[in-house]
């Protein structure tokens, strides 16, 4: 009863087409802030924001980036992984060449960087769709991970081959480095996930949202309307590698600290593939609770064991956790292609309606 929108009336199309249009999910998205940016550093301890929700909030940025080229455009990618190292290295080498610049600034400024290698490798999807243009991205994937490992600059020399954050402030609060805090590292991450992620829900629902749609959905017809397909792509691979250039980044600088390449390798590129599938593809919410499941679950699978006391290997456990997320994106592509988000969005629309029947 307390979900109902009745008496709310809107004067004016903008108030209609808000992104929240029913008082009550204003309220909660209210709500769920105040508790993310207030409630959570003071209460979380040291592994929850370590090993959960850091993690979770920067491959929720990553999902949202790759649900723009895949859920919204239509352009199915493998590369992500290999546009977040771009994003990493960026990043290291504009805080060695410029020690005392902002270290969110620089974070900001690298996605740029993966916004133009994810163009040049964008210009093929004018001649190739499908499997064949997953191909391609795969090819950016190998081909960005062995330029970064094989080309010392990128490390600048160094003998293990290792890139490492260097200790960087964000308005005198230590944000990078063994010294941050992770309530720091958190909140950097929880910001910039929520004003790239508002930036990303307006896309969609403007008009590059409605070119990239209609894009994915008939390219010929698109055409014939006007849209320049080859335009909307580049533009769609341009802003998806910018946010898995900035999530990259992040998840060097506030997550990891010290990285190698094979952290950016394939198997990070199939993982945020797997949560915009689960989470829903063509939404953004639908990315941030695909990112939270795939984040979560392998979590919750480790400590069962252990709280039953049962006798399952280290092994056992984790090819559990595999045949899970694979019995799951099947599910989810035969019982509920649009994932996760809708059947969020089925329940609300239940909830709106009762108790009466629908």
């Amino acid at each position: 009863m307390l979900y109902r929108e009745a008496g709310q009336f809107h004067t004016t199309y903008r108030a209609d087409q808000g992104i929240f249009p029913i008082l009550q999910d204003r309220v909660a998205v209210a709500a769920a802030l105040v508790v993310a940016f207030v409630v959570v550093p003071m209460i979380a301890n040291e592994y929850w924001l370590q090993a959960i929700l850091i993690p979770f909030l920067i491959l929720a940025l990553a999902s949202v980036g790759l649900n723009i080229l895949t859920g919204y455009a239509g352009q199915l990618s493998l590369g992500t992984g290999g546009f977040m190292a771009v994003g990493a290295y960026a990043t290291y080498k504009m805080t060695t060449a410029f020690p005392e610049a902002n270290i969110v600034l620089l974070i900001l400024v690298s996605g740029l960087f993966a916004a133009g290698v994810g163009i040049l490798f964008g210009i093929p999807s004018l001649r190739i769709k499908g499997f064949y243009l997953a191909v391609a991205t795969l090819a950016a994937q190998f081909f960005l991970v062995w330029l970064f490992n094989r080309v010392p600059w990128f490390y600048n020399y160094a003998p293990s081959g290792t890139i490492t954050a260097p200790p960087r402030t964000f308005f005198g609060v230590m944000v990078t480095g063994p010294e941050a805090s992770p309530e720091a590292r958190y909140l950097v991450c929880l910001a910039l996930l929520a004003v790239l992620g508002l930036l990303a829900k307006n896309m969609v629902r403007g008009n590059i949202g409605r070119a990239w749609m209609a894009v994915r959905d008939m390219d010929v017809a698109a055409e014939i309307i006007g849209i320049r397909p080859f335009r909307v792509k580049l533009l769609a691979f341009a802003i998806s590698s910018y946010y898995c250039g900035v999530a990259g980044a992040l998840y060097m600088f506030a997550y990891l600290g010290s990285v190698e390449t094979i952290a950016y390798d394939i198997t990070l590129s199939f993982l945020v593939l797997f949560m915009i599938i689960i989470g829903g593809l063509g939404s953004i919410l639908g990315s941030i609770l695909g990112a939270f499941f795939i984040t979560t679950v392998p979590i919750i699978l480790t400590n069962i064991p252990v709280a039953l006391d049962l006798p399952i290997s280290v092994e056992t456990a984790k090819h559990i956790e595999l045949m899970i997320f694979g019995g799951l994106i099947v599910f989810f592509l035969i019982v509920e292609p649009l994932g996760l988000a809708r059947l969020w969005q089925i329940g609300k629309e239940k909830l709106r309606l009762w108790p009466f029947p629908h």
